[in-house]
């Protein structure tokens, strides 16, 4: 999305990330399916699913400047506190109440446009879950959103030919790098892989704001 968003429209970028997505989810369930936990990933997922009928609503009709600066500023703040941070604070509070709360906002972020994972990660990496734990939830968390979230734009009208035919041209294009990225995954440790998925949300963050700060 971070460099789709220089050159299309939301209505079309957004379906584009949401369908990749989804494609490359699918592509490596199988990496985490072996400790996938329902009882852990069904709040998350129960309170995306009521999230994400609201921003796919929503993508329309908030302007894409201002999405972007808020989310952008969001993980440029909040991504180098735990980057520095000795060790993350555990929070314990809330139960799986605060875990579909978490879950909502991924679901109205991932109809806003496939961003469904930022809140849920961060959210699991205080509750201090290990990295297969983590990805045992967000797989099929995300392709519960991203399944949902396109069948919203379905009905919406955003899914066009004009979208189909770029999905079909980015699908080849990613199938390598799913499959390279689910092969060094698991060469991660778990401090490893926290400092990777703050990295590239910290990045994300600066590329948002970069492109969102100029049109506001």
């Amino acid at each position: 999305m971070t460099f789709w968003v220089w050159a299309l429209p939301p209505d079309i970028a957004g379906p584009l990330v949401v369908g990749c997505s989804l494609l490359g989810q699918a592509m490596s369930i199988r990496v985490a399916w072996h400790s996938f936990e329902a009882r852990r990933a069904l709040p998350f997922i129960l309170g995306g699913a009521i999230g994400v009928p609201l921003g796919a609503w929503l993508l329309p009709h908030v302007p894409p400047a201002v999405f972007k600066a808020a989310l952008g500023a969001l993980m440029v703040v909040w991504c180098p506190l735990m980057l520095l941070a000795g060790d993350l604070p555990r929070l314990t509070f809330g139960g799986r109440i605060a875990d579909a709360v978490a879950g909502w906002a991924g679901g109205v972020m991932g109809g806003l446009g496939g961003f469904s994972g930022p809140v849920p990660t961060l959210w699991c990496a205080l509750r201090g879950w290990d990295k297969d734990s983590q990805r045992a939830m967000f797989q099929p968390f995300h392709l519960c959103m991203h399944t949902l979230t396109l069948a919203a734009y379905l009905a919406g009208g955003l899914i066009t030919p004009s979208v189909l035919a770029m999905f079909a041209f980015a699908a080849v294009l990613m199938i390598l790098p799913a499959v390279i990225g689910a092969r060094v995954y698991a060469r991660f440790s778990d401090a490893g892989f926290r400092r990777m998925i703050l990295l590239l949300l910290l990045g994300s963050g600066v590329a948002l704001l970069a492109s969102a700060i100029p049109r506001l």
